[in-house]
């Protein structure tokens, strides 16, 4: 038996993954990442970097992705809450523009898996939130990109009630939308 279960979204290629969890009274144990339960779930990738961010409250990264060398990350919470957004840009796909959003929270909580061809954003929803991701390629700064996150093209719901402001950085504040890509 694998330790983890594997759900589709409305995207192809996009996974959440659910890792069993076996606690006790000493706490609580649970694989991050198996490569064998991963390729035989159609997860086939070789990921090359990991990376820890840690944000307060009401940061908003993203919508990032990488024009040559796209990355696929496994994105996991370790500490905290945040809405994790994926959003289809290759051109060529039917779901082009679609994206999907999903809670991760700390504790046994989901993982989300986004293939390389997407834009990648979160927003922090707990006080402070540690997010792991594993990286299917290394980052490039020549080749990073971005979409603006509140794009009406897209028409991401993000859950702007449960923070005050939204932080973001000079770059996530000027990026282009969707019709940039095409």
């Amino acid at each position: 038996m694998g330790g983890f279960k594997f759900s589709k979204t409305d995207i192809n290629g996009v996974y959440i993954i659910e890792p069993i969890v076996y606690a006790d009274n000493r706490g609580l144990f649970m694989e991050l990442y198996n490569t064998m339960d991963f390729e035989n779930n159609g997860v086939k990738q070789n990921f090359v970097q990991d990376n820890i961010s840690i944000s307060k409250k009401g940061v908003l990264r993203g919508l990032h992705f990488q024009r040559k060398n796209p990355q696929g990350k496994l994105i996991k919470v370790i500490h905290g809450e945040i809405y994790d957004v994926a959003v289809d840009i290759r051109v060529e796909s039917k779901t082009f523009g679609k994206w999907v959003g999903f809670f991760l929270i700390e504790s046994g909580g989901k993982e989300l898996f986004i293939p390389p061809g997407f834009a990648h954003g979160y927003l922090v929803l707990s006080d402070i939130a540690e997010v792991l991701y594993k990286c299917t390629n290394y980052y490039t700064p020549s080749e990073e990109s971005g979409l603006i996150w509140n794009d009406p093209n897209i028409g991401i719901e993000w859950p702007l009630d449960r923070v005050d402001e939204i932080i973001l950085s000079e770059k996530d504040k000027i990026w282009l939308g969707l019709n940039s890509l095409k």
